[in-house]
């Protein structure tokens, strides 16, 4: 086996791994005797065939010649995973819309906006998001200090 190959099969691996994971997590979910037709474990083993058919390409065709960026760059994007992490273990502490504002400005500023555009882009998405699911749809979000 060719060894620049094999980061991709490795990645591909990882996700078969976590398809089946998210599969086997989704068969336990328990279903009420009041659920619909689809039921509860549609969409996750959607996500999870969707997952693992997307990672056995990865393993059976992986790209001959792999780019790994730079070392800045590999810093950048785990900063915004540490932000995704960091979002949803406040997101309870805070609330949704404080917790989604402040997530959502470092992300739309790391892909490029200057600050005070995304500080706005942040509000923005914050505030459109839970006027739209939680007064429009009704939908239950996380409260935070301030009562919303």
């Amino acid at each position: 086996m060719n060894s620049r190959f094999l980061s991709d099969r490795i990645f591909g691996l990882i996700g078969l791994a976590l398809a089946l994971g998210y599969a086997l997590s989704a068969l336990a979910i328990k279903e009420s005797f009041l659920s619909d037709a689809v039921g509860p474990k549609t969409f996750p083993l959607i996500i999870a065939g969707v997952l693992g058919l997307a990672s056995a390409a990865i393993v059976l065709r992986p790209d001959p010649d792999p780019v790994w960026p730079a070392l800045p760059r590999l810093a950048e994007i785990g900063a915004a995973v540490l932000v995704m992490v960091l979002y949803a273990r406040l997101l309870p502490e805070l609330g949704f819309v404080i917790a989604t504002a402040f997530a959502a400005g470092y992300l739309a500023w790391r892909l490029g906006t200057r600050p005070l555009g995304a500080v706005l882009t942040g509000v923005g998405v914050s505030v459109g998001i839970y006027a739209v699911f939680h007064l429009a749809l009704g939908l239950s979000l996380a409260r935070g200090p301030l009562g919303f």
